[in-house]
């Protein structure tokens, strides 16, 4: 199989991906562009860690990229900020991976919703508190097997971390939950048993009683499976590491669905390392029976 350069499987897969939504918004739209152009532009600026000028920039002087996209001409970056207004959170939501896996962590993690220096944040304005406790607190829940993100929930100013905790595993089917003890409560326990008909791993904290559930038992805590749960740490560094901790749009509108076309870009990253580790593994088999072949073959001649 041939090696293709990973921007390019990138843009495909994203294309691909985009196919999910519908093409055109109406059937009075110009048809200069469709939303899946647009979307696979809005998902590969995240990926590229752009602005809105500056994707369109690379889009003009990058013919690969235009001819990947089936771009005829290159939109202007109102089109773009345009087309990112009307987007509905749920549809970007539903373009992240399948609501089942087998074990699922859950965790959260703040976004800065600025840009500034170190300096100017912590040296030149450090007694005007107010302007930096304003900040995305951003809720996933990640399948432990493949580390793909399947749902999120996000939310504006500090937060507590439990009150998440039952819409983001709402739809999803597993049979382990595993999460800190910041979760640790008797309603997330219930909801777990309950509602999810998983077994919820969440360490007890020093101030809370021994939770007992059906009749009276107490429920197993498996370390091996709670350790599972450092993944989800792991996304959230890779995420931070690759596309930045912070947002740049102004509004919290805007900021939620740029932070969620942060994720899909994620997943796709992540789906084609996942392929290329398959792939490897694969050759790497068949390169040893191709050498077990030769050597039995070569062992028989002599003999």
């Amino acid at each position: 199989m041939k090696k293709e350069p990973f921007f390019k499987r990138f843009v495909l897969s994203t294309k691909k991906l985009a196919t999910k939504i519908p093409r055109y918004t109406s059937k009075f739209s110009n048809k200069i562009y469709d939303n899946r152009q647009k979307l696979a532009i809005l998902v590969l600026r995240q990926r590229l860690k752009m602005t809105y000028r500056e994707i369109v920039r690379f889009l003009e002087f990058n013919p690969l990229a235009r001819a990947l996209l089936n771009l005829k001409r290159v939109p202007d970056h109102s089109t773009l900020v345009k087309f990112h207004n009307r987007l509905k959170p749920r549809i970007l939501n539903s373009l992240l991976c399948d609501r089942q896996a087998n074990i699922v962590a859950i965790d959260a993690s703040g976004f800065q919703t600025n840009h500034m220096s170190y300096y100017y944040a912590n040296v030149w304005h450090f007694q005007d508190k107010r302007k930096y406790r304003r900040y995305l607190k951003l809720t996933i829940a990640i399948d432990t097997n493949t580390q793909y993100i399947m749902s999120n929930k996000i939310r504006l100013s500090p937060r507590n971390d439990t009150i998440d905790f039952m819409s983001v595993l709402r739809d999803l089917k597993c049979d382990y939950v595993v999460a800190d003890r910041g979760y640790d409560s008797k309603k997330n326990r219930r909801f777990v048993l309950r509602q999810m008909k998983a077994h919820p791993e969440i360490p007890y904290r020093s101030i809370s009683p021994a939770y007992r559930f059906n009749g009276g038992a107490k429920l197993e805590f498996h370390k091996e499976i709670y350790h599972q749960r450092s993944k989800v740490e792991c996304v959230f560094s890779v995420i931070k590491r690759k596309y930045g901790n912070f947002i740049l749009s102004k509004s919290f509108e805007s900021q939620k669905k740029e932070l969620i076309c942060r994720l899909i870009a994620y997943n796709v990253d992540r789906k084609l390392i996942l392929s290329i580790w398959v792939l490897g593994f694969h050759q790497s088999l068949s390169y040893k029976s191709l050498n077990s072949d030769c050597n039995s073959s070569f062992y028989e001649r002599t003999t």
